[in-house]
């Protein structure tokens, strides 16, 4: 479902945490780094209640803020090889110029940990984790271009989700509309029509909206059908509601000729 795809980086970092972890609950999660790529995926992973978060700074003045925000523990960046083996999840931004974690630290903390697996989120330029780290067996290592394909898929996949949306509200009220299309544009068509256009365009708007948020867009369309639904048989319901004796007796007789109903079967 494209309500799976990620429209962020951020929560690219956690959408592949959970595919590896399953849940992010039991995992202890590791942000190297204290500027707004980092503070926006603890944000993230904070919404998935993992079981530690940690930030790890050179400057921890810096840090201190996210530490308080996030409830989290605080390491120095000299520190972070040494508790390495720890955390489960290491989402890396820094502005260093050289990798902040090597191929050897990455391969003792494996081995303390008996290869139980991590998860290695890079999001900097240039990258913080040596590229070797990426072969290692038990390391599912993301950079900053394999989660920008996954944000420009997940986009494509919205994008394609309201044209269909599109698609199907265009096909509802022309079925709805189809027995005036040989009649007279007369008046009272024309505001028919124009009424039905309005109701099309504003379930289009918010269906889109949802759709781009991440909904499941199995939820959105069903959304959909039943908005436009109710907006199209508001009317004549109200109508039938408010008629009494004779007239509603022939509304209800007009209404099921418009609509091909046979109550009585």
């Amino acid at each position: 479902a494209i309500g799976a795809n990620i429209v962020s980086m951020a929560a690219a970092a956690v959408h592949l945490s959970n595919r590896i972890f399953g849940s992010i609950a039991e995992q202890r999660v590791l942000f190297i780094g204290a500027g707004e790529m980092i503070e926006l995926c603890a944000a993230h992973f904070a919404g998935c209640q993992p079981r530690q978060m940690t930030i790890a700074n050179r400057s921890t003045e810096r840090a201190a803020r996210l530490v308080e925000r996030f409830k989290a523990s605080a390491l120095r960046l000299d520190e972070v090889s040494g508790h390495l083996h720890e955390y489960d999840i290491v989402v890396s931004c820094t502005a260093s110029p050289l990798p902040v974690l090597g191929l050897g630290a990455v391969e003792r903390a494996l081995k303390t940990r008996r290869h139980r697996p991590m998860v290695m989120v890079d999001l900097a330029l240039p990258r913080d984790i040596e590229r070797e780290v990426g072969a290692l067996d038990d390391v599912f290592l993301y950079t900053l271009d394999d989660l920008g394909q996954i944000v420009d898929s997940g986009l494509e996949s919205r994008q394609a989700a309201v044209l269909e949306a599109e698609g199907i509200i265009d096909h509802g009220v022309s079925h709805f509309l189809h027995w005036m299309e040989a009649r007279s544009s007369v008046p009272t068509i024309r505001a028919l029509r124009d009424a039905a256009e309005r109701m099309r365009r504003h379930e289009i708007e918010h269906a889109g909206k949802r759709l781009l948020q991440g909904e499941d867009p199995a939820r959105v369309l069903e959304a959909l059908s039943h908005g436009l639904t109710n907006k199209l048989l508001h009317g004549p319901l109200q109508a039938l509601n408010q008629a009494e004796g004779e007239e509603r007796q022939t509304l209800a007789q007009f209404v099921a000729r418009l609509y091909h109903l046979h109550p009585g079967e």
